[in-house]
């Protein structure tokens, strides 16, 4: 006869392991028009005035969303607030969104993209007024975040370059990340741009367009979400 353990692991069902519906990791970048590495004699110059314009991207090495892969896709957006991103005395809001997916994404994958970039972003990406489809390509080289030179390319609309911030970009000498990162991350660097550039139109969609290089306005980072 069994025992009474015995019986009662007999009549348990196995609890399975919790697998997570969601699972991504990458690198993401952004770039902003405002400094967001800064001493306050130059944010306090800038705050409500700039910073309400940015392009940022996502680079997915590994990633399931709700049973779709996402390996190596990426997704990008350019965003066009009320004013100055971050700015916890100011409302930003209403932002106006653009999304652009990896054209090699189908449509399952796009819909996942769309929901991640949300995740990540939280109210930011709410009011999207376009989406496109384009060739995103993102490249990282250096041999840490900390050395990091990160690119990103969607078409020719939008683009971003950036490289390690260096005593030569410091004026005060006691500058700070005063903003923080627009996205979810989990490692994040302030950084130089390089460029920082959206070809949109000034009438329609975003109602804005830009190229604001050589500034401390950029962050590179990795990022991992489980749920």
């Amino acid at each position: 006869m069994l025992g009474a353990a015995a019986l009662c692991a007999a009549a348990s069902p196995s609890v399975p392991s919790v697998v997570p519906s969601v699972e991504v990791q990458g690198n993401y970048v952004e770039a902003r028009s405002a400094d967001v590495n800064a001493g306050d004699c130059f944010i306090n110059s800038e705050v409500q005035l700039v910073g309400n314009l940015a392009v940022f991207g996502w680079e997915i090495n590994h990633g399931t969303w709700k049973g779709v892969k996402l390996d190596g896709l990426k997704v990008a957006a350019a965003v066009h607030a009320a004013s100055t991103l971050g700015d916890v005395t100011g409302e930003p809001y209403p932002v106006r969104s653009m999304l652009i997916y990896d054209e090699r994404a189908n449509y399952e994958q796009r819909q996942a993209l769309k929901e991640f970039a949300r995740r990540m972003t939280g109210d930011l990406l709410g009011d999207v007024v376009r989406e496109e489809r384009l060739p995103i390509t993102f490249s990282v080289e250096g041999g840490s975040i900390h050395e990091a030179r990160v690119s990103m390319s969607a078409g020719t609309l939008a683009a971003i370059r950036t490289r390690a911030i260096t005593d030569a970009d410091k004026v005060c000498g006691h500058e700070k990340n005063f903003y923080p990162p627009l996205a979810r991350t989990d490692h994040a660097m302030s950084a130089y741009t390089l460029e920082n550039r959206f070809n949109g139109s000034a009438t329609e969609d975003l109602r804005a367009r830009w190229s604001m290089p050589y500034r401390r306005s950029a962050y590179v980072a990795t990022f991992h979400l489980a749920e």
